[in-house]
């Protein structure tokens, strides 16, 4: 069977043995979708992706260019080989989380008000130094921002699903938050993660504390979280809400304490390149019939 793979952009140079159908993020042409064999899917998830795949009758790999593959879970055809983005968002979302960190502690939403207001508020606001931050997920993106975070003069906590060698495990976390000065979400989106941060989690978090969500919104118990915000206890930056997009007049929109982005951790100038890279190597073990990376199904 001929290979085919279609790519929602081009390549500087396609393997050898594989015809590339280069597209755009609109999707592929139908008279293509007899054909194709891999599917490159465009970064911003379509309405009529599971319908897509569904008219691919020889398709044998989806190559995601996001981390999170929990919107295809079980819509994927039977025997198609699943991998996910896993390291294209690394540095991108890793500068995020630093920048939201950074932006709550410093007061910079407060800067700006008092900049539309011509007040000049000077006074005292915690430094990122002499913090501890508790990274929860500890995958590549984790890994990108502990490297971010160290020239900080912090202290770094890692926690993962499964403990191994200087790396927490979930069941650890009672014990770990009290001591955390800031949370950092990175963990994907599970049946083991959905609202993992919920109101136990929150409450063993220290007075002041900051929680910041670079992942997915599901992973925070919402209404919990609103909780601890309206009391002004804990203080929060959430680049990932539950529900997502948040709807106009939603509680967290006016809610004190904390700092909103809407989900934009991935796309920056370092998304391409990167998307770039991944493909290309996964098209050459694709043609070569060597086993892919990051598969997830």
């Amino acid at each position: 069977m001929t290979k085919v793979a279609w790519l929602p952009f081009s390549l500087d140079a396609a393997p050898e043995g594989l015809e590339v159908v280069a597209g755009s993020l609109d999707g592929p042409d139908p008279a293509d979708l007899e054909r194709i064999t891999f599917y490159v899917m465009p970064y911003r998830v379509m309405r009529d992706d599971v319908a897509v795949l569904k008219a691919m009758p020889k398709l044998e790999v989806v190559q995601l260019l996001t981390a999170g593959y929990e919107h295809l879970l079980g819509d994927v055809p039977a025997g198609v080989t699943l991998c996910n983005g896993r390291g294209i968002h690394s540095a991108s979302t890793a500068e995020l989380a630093v920048t939201l960190i950074l932006a709550s502690l410093r007061d910079i939403p407060g800067f700006v008000r008092a900049q539309d207001e011509h007040a000049w508020t000077q006074g005292f606001r915690p430094a990122l130094a002499d913090k501890t931050v508790l990274i929860l997920g500890y995958g590549s993106i984790g890994e990108a921002l502990e490297q971010r975070l160290l020239p900080f003069e912090v202290d770094v906590v890692r926690v993962a699903r499964t403990e191994r060698d200087g790396v927490h495990a979930f069941g650890d976390l009672p014990s770990l938050l009290p001591g955390a000065d800031v949370v950092v979400v990175t963990a994907p989106l599970t049946e083991v993660t959905r609202r993992l941060v919920g109101a136990d989690v929150l409450a063993r978090m220290k007075d002041g504390a900051l929680l910041v969500n670079v992942a997915r919104g599901g992973i925070v118990d919402t209404d919990a979280l609103l909780a601890e915000l309206t009391s002004e206890r804990l203080h929060a930056a959430l680049d990932v809400v539950d529900p997502e997009p948040l709807p106009a007049g939603h509680p967290l929109w006016g809610a004190p304490n904390l700092l909103l982005t809407p989900h934009v951790g991935g796309p920056s100038s370092a998304f391409w390149p990167r998307a770039k890279r991944l493909v290309t190597a996964q098209l050459e073990r694709y043609v070569r019939d060597e086993p892919l990376d990051n598969v997830v199904r």
